[in-house]
């Protein structure tokens, strides 16, 4: 009744098929993106490896004493005042929207909510 000897080679066939994208790409992210960065700044408040790995967590923490507790009080680094907000503060640096923010969040597959409530910035056309 049972046909074992079709069944569990149907079953590894039909596995290895549907798991083939998985492991047939594993490791292989693409190039990274090329990110125009401001001109005539060296540094961000934060080092390069915190802001592209947990910028995010920055925002948040900006957001949350900025309107909650109405903590404006300006980022100092490398010298530099920085005010703590993204379109006065950091879209002042990254004035390009779509060659800084949009292209490495579209290599990460992530789509942010910060221009859910903020407007973005107008582009150079």
């Amino acid at each position: 009744m049972y046909d074992g000897g079709k069944i569990v080679p149907g079953l590894i066939i039909f596995v290895g098929l549907m798991t083939f994208p998985l492991w047939y790409n594993s490791g292989n992210a693409g190039p990274a993106p090329k990110l125009e960065k401001p001109a005539g700044k060296t540094a961000c408040v934060k080092d390069t490896h915190f802001m592209r790995t947990s910028h995010m967590v920055l925002l948040n923490q900006w957001r949350d004493t900025v309107l909650r507790d109405g903590d404006r009080t300006e980022v100092t680094a490398a010298g530099e005042k920085y005010e703590k907000s993204l379109m006065l503060g950091c879209m002042k640096c990254h004035s390009d929207k779509k060659k800084f923010c949009d292209e490495c969040h579209q290599y990460a597959a992530v789509k942010p909510y910060c221009w859910d409530c903020h407007f973005p910035p107008k582009e150079n056309l």
